[in-house]
């Protein structure tokens, strides 16, 4: 196998397991081994433990002992010469229930520093590493322990669900860490928490739910740039009307009454105005300079924001994660940590195969998925094709997204019980008067 003097994985992998082993390395079982606990001896491992987890999201099947049956066949016939593990779908479960949540989130931090290794040279974008960051609902049955542990709300109408905040390179599409909580949670929190997963020189682009005072205090406190958008929510102040261009950009202060009235210095940010065909968009961001974050720049970081909601789109729709199907609360957590991982190695993997020169062209995620299977049937010998058929490699580098140029805008029904959406209303800038003139000069002098 050919290998790469910059890169210590094989340039051209011969096999779908060799394209895991770009990301799922011998270090990382090492570290993963360590982790868990001394039991009694099973027939699960770590190794084939967590194959089997990754796979039985790629994998078709209406439930889970289908999906396990087709898993576990996939890993017997790809390492054959080990010890084969357990054969039914409830010892599996028992065995994944008893790893502990940090084995399997050490998983994924070594996962995210080996993308970070690997695509270095793609990372960053105009001097930032952008990150998109948004939130979404996963649906879980109907038993009675989610219910009583994974209520959405104060009302019995609404099933189970799980919230899931998540953070995505933007120029690559690629998953990088995420927090889970309950129907109920707060994006804002999950946010705080997730910042210690991000890189230097991080821009975060996110939209009008997360702008807050304590969270870009906190942003501007850990040195990450954000970008986010306004509504009329946001309180903005200046001093001088007459200092804004058209009142659409410049330099603006964030500053809530509670804020004021607490005595809490204001915030600098500058005000981007950015205009669109239908609606313009209002964005504030920390970087105070033009010549560092360009109109141009800024805009195309808010249009890359979309990618982050295309990942809940595959992830929901692509592989059929809109309702989760464990019944239990640490089932449900093994699934959910389990198939967003597997959702990181699958844009991975097409990321690894699309060359650094088709910049802005993303891997198709349903098409990288179609090459899973065809390679899981191969390998499981479900499906006997051709002897010159083409390789995983071959099929993983023809996985493009849609490249064209849209000329209008997608058709869209309307669909019972869904609001349409509405854009957020720009956002209101008043004048200071004297009082908060005098007020801020004395909390920026003592600050």
């Amino acid at each position: 196998m050919a290998r790469s003097s910059s890169r210590s994985a094989p340039v051209q992998p011969e096999s779908f397991v060799d394209c895991l082993r770009y990301f799922l390395t011998a270090s990382l079982w090492k570290q993963v081994l360590g982790r868990l606990r001394r039991g009694k001896a099973s027939r699960w491992q770590p190794q084939p433990l967590l194959f089997v987890l990754l796979v039985m999201t790629w994998c078709a099947g209406d439930s889970q002992p289908e999906r396990f049956e087709t898993a576990r066949a996939f890993y017997v016939a790809s390492y054959q010469k080990r010890r084969r593990p357990g054969t039914t779908c409830e010892g599996f479960q028992k065995a994944l229930a008893r790893v502990p949540l940090a084995a399997l989130r050490l998983v994924a931090a070594a996962v995210r520093r080996r993308l970070a290794q690997f695509f270095s040279d793609r990372w960053r974008v105009d001097g930032f590493v952008p990150f998109g960051c948004d939130g979404s609902r996963v649906q879980c049955p109907r038993s009675q322990q989610l219910e009583e542990r994974c209520a959405s709300g104060p009302t019995d109408e609404a099933p189970p669900q799980v919230w899931v905040t998540a953070l995505v390179h933007l120029s690559l599409g690629l998953l990088w860490s995420w927090q889970l909580g309950k129907g109920s949670a707060n994006e804002r929190v999950h946010l705080r928490r997730l910042l210690g997963t991000l890189p230097p020189e991080t821009l975060l682009v996110a939209d009008a739910a997360f702008v807050g005072y304590d969270l870009l205090q906190t942003l501007t406190g850990s040195g990450r740039w954000f970008l986010l958008r306004l509504s009329s929510r946001a309180p903005l102040y200046v001093p001088d009307k007459a200092t804004l261009r058209h009142y659409c950009e410049g330099l603006v202060y964030y500053w809530p009454q509670w804020a004021q009235r607490q005595q809490l210095r204001p915030l600098p940010v500058r005000l981007l105005r950015i205009r669109g065909k239908k609606v313009s968009v209002c964005l504030i961001t920390n970087v105070l300079e033009k010549d560092r974050l360009s109109h141009k720049s800024a805009s195309q970081f808010y249009r890359w924001r979309w990618r982050n909601e295309g990942l809940f789109r595959t992830y929901k729709r692509t592989l059929g994660k809109v309702k989760l199907l464990s019944r239990m609360v640490a089932s449900v957590h093994r699934e959910l940590e389990g198939s967003l991982l597997a959702v990181q190695l699958l844009l991975a993997q097409g990321a690894v195969a699309t060359p650094p020169t088709a910049a802005g062209v993303l891997p198709s995620p349903r098409k990288i998925l179609v090459a899973m299977r065809a390679e899981i049937r191969n390998v499981t010998g479900m499906y006997l094709g051709p002897r010159q058929r083409q390789t995983y490699w071959q099929r993983l580098q023809q996985a493009r997204g849609d490249a064209r140029r849209r000329r209008k805008n997608k058709a869209r029904r309307p669909w019972p019980a869904r609001r349409p959406h509405q854009p957020p209303a720009p956002p209101k800038i008043l004048k200071m008067g004297s009082d908060l003139k005098h007020l801020m000069d004395r909390l920026l002098q003592s600050a």
